[in-house]
């Protein structure tokens, strides 16, 4: 084969790139200014202290639990969503729809009621590393107060996901990313009157910042109803979708059996994160603090591969439902290689601003320190993490729920918790080398993506 021939293969034309970056710009930019506002939020909360970033970091990772249920319950139905519109069954559409708007309010109070009873224990989990009991009080209090506010959120947030999935999985990506970024201006301008106490109102720290995310929130869902419903022509999945709630059974029966596994998958994904989390900090009370400032910078940095890999999945996932099961796996390959590009050009980025990055934050140098060598490592496996998540998206668009199952969270569980467990407790490794560790780990799981990516067992149209 020819190089010309071989690069043919990964590289797309003109017309490839920009049909692709039209789904995928428009979830950069959401992204994007997301993580740019949540930067700004750990900044704001960071000149508050430590402890309070620690609390609020502590919080957002249980929560981050819960998020990743909600996108698993909504990711395993949008595969039909996206295989429906592919093929033109509005009535499809409408029902996957249907379907995740009941399970996602179910899956929310769930989710608060979890929160309100085991919140205390979850949170106090993190708290065992070295550090001062004062310093661990101050942070249970913090994280306590934060989340018990963000409750009131969950319910929108799972309405939300119900309209923005559906909307990205039939391609409309630019009325979530409005309706996100009128949220995020909300959130910015609430952050700072109320963490701080502007005009005349109370400075409330990181409670201000759970009162400011709570409002911004309904705002979003806000925008996303009233357009929706306005715009009924452009989306006629939603005319008729509240006559009723039901579903045909043996469509629930066929969105269950998709949806189960990827909710367990992603639970599973994020409780071992959690987990892995966890052990950083058994090492130290500062990891906390120090893994917040690199998740933030990372997100950042991250949002073109993130967004490129949710495009993996709308693109291939409509090719699917059409049929064109060749074509489906070109675009694929292209597309992953593109995606690892963009992890590689943003990685540098974050190898680049290590040593800076940290000075925004009012913390202890200690902190400052760790938290360069954090965002160094990751920065440097950025390109590889780009890979795996290209390659979850791609295996995820043709719905078999059990490799995606056994390629993400099987291996968190049986390759990844095990070590950072193992490193934790029965080892004196510092952070730093814990955290090298796991990271080539997911080399393995990189190429286990690639070959499974190559097999070609994913590529099924499960919709005829």
């Amino acid at each position: 084969m020819s190089i010309k021939n071989r690069t043919s293969k990964y590289i797309g034309d003109r017309a490839f790139y920009k049909m692709i970056l039209s789904i995928a710009v428009p979830i950069m930019i959401q992204n994007g200014i997301s993580n740019l506002v949540s930067l700004l939020d750990n900044v704001m909360i960071g000149q508050v202290g430590t402890n309070a970033i620690s609390g609020v970091a502590i919080a957002n990772q249980l929560l981050f639990v819960f998020f990743l249920l909600i996108f698993g319950a909504t990711a395993g139905v949008g595969i039909f969503t996206a295989q429906y519109h592919g093929m033109g069954d509005v009535k499809g559409v409408r029902e996957t729809f249907r379907f995740k708007f009941v399970a996602n309010i179910v899956l929310s109070v769930f989710g608060i009621l979890a929160y309100w009873y085991f919140a205390e224990g979850l949170i106090g989990q993190f708290l065992q590393g070295e550090g001062t009991p004062e310093d661990a009080a101050e942070t249970l209090q913090i994280g306590l107060e934060y989340l018990h506010i963000i409750l009131i959120s969950l319910i929108p947030i799972g309405i939300c996901q119900a309209y923005s999935g559906t909307l990205r999985d039939i391609g409309q990506t630019k009325v979530p990313m409005l309706a996100s970024l009128a949220a995020i201006l909300v959130n910015l301008a609430g952050n700072y009157l109320l963490i701080y106490g502007k005009l005349g109102l109370p400075a409330l720290g990181a409670a201000g910042a759970a009162i400011a995310t709570v409002i911004s929130r309904f705002v979003e869902l806000g925008v996303l109803v009233v357009y929706t419903a306005t715009h009924s022509k452009e989306h006629p999945f939603i005319v008729g979708a509240f006559r009723n709630f039901s579903v045909p059974r043996r469509m629930a029966h066929k969105y269950i059996s998709k949806s189960l596994p990827l909710m367990a998958n992603e639970t599973l994904w994020a409780l071992g994160n959690t987990v892995m989390n966890q052990c950083y900090s058994y090492r130290s009370l500062d990891a906390v603090a120090a893994l917040n400032i690199q998740s933030t910078i990372w997100n950042l940095m991250g949002v073109a591969f993130l967004a490129m890999g949710e495009s993996v999945g709308i693109v291939v996932g409509q090719l699917l439902g059409g049929g064109e099961i060749d074509k489906a796996k070109d675009h694929a390959r292209k597309m992953i290689a593109f995606t690892i590009f963009c992890g590689l050009v943003f990685g540098i980025g974050m190898v680049v601003v290590a040593p800076y990055f940290p000075l925004f934050y009012k913390t202890k140098y200690v902190v400052r320190e760790m938290a360069s060598c954090f965002i160094f490592i990751t920065g440097i496996f950025m390109p590889f993490g780009a890979c795996m998540h290209a390659c979850y998206f791609t295996i995820r668009s043709g719905g078999n729920a059990a490799i995606t199952l056994i390629f993400d969270s099987c291996f968190m569980w049986v390759i990844s918790v095990p070590a950072a467990f193992v490193m934790s407790r029965y080892t004196d490794l510092l952070v730093f080398y814990m955290l090298s560790i796991i990271q080539l780990l997911d080399l393995l799981k990189c190429l286990i993506g690639l070959i499974m990516v190559r097999s070609g067992i994913w590529a099924k149209n499960i919709v005829k």
